[in-house]
């Protein structure tokens, strides 16, 4: 995708209104125009990045920190039962704005929303080992 297209890198420019929480030199926060709860907030990287894959190091940190920064005061703010902290990438992975991005949901008991993630297999005889080991290579 261009980032002249890009409908997250127009609201870091500015071309588009957002709610923005918090911004540094490389990350920009701002509410979701869609959100699962009230005070569900995106964080991302200024430059346009697609995905994880695509963001540096740098940025990566910038945003972990921001995103542990923010969950704190979210949680407090919204006086929420927990969160969800979750980032989806590449089309397959469930990804819809190609702009890294990470959520943070403010979560209620009872709220309604699906968890994201359902764990329907097991590992069967020696996948565990075999997917461990080429994971340890790709490191």
């Amino acid at each position: 995708m261009d980032m002249k297209d890009c409908v997250f890198c127009k609201i870091v420019a500015g071309e588009i209104p957002s709610f923005k929480v918090v911004e540094n030199d490389l990350v920009f926060a701002f509410l979701d125009i869609h959100p699962a709860n009230a005070g569900h907030t995106l964080v991302i990287p200024k430059r346009h990045a697609e995905n994880i894959f695509e963001t540096t190091e740098e940025e990566w940190l910038a945003m972990s920190s921001l995103i542990w920064l923010l969950s704190a005061a979210i949680e407090k703010a919204t006086e929420s039962d927990g969160l969800t902290i979750k980032m989806n990438n590449r089309e397959h992975g469930g990804q819809d704005v190609m702009h890294a991005h990470v959520h943070i949901i403010p979560r209620f008991k009872g709220d309604g929303v699906v968890k994201p993630i359902v764990q329907k297999s097991t590992y069967k005889g020696d996948e565990a080992h075999v997917v461990l080991e080429k994971i340890r290579k790709a490191l």
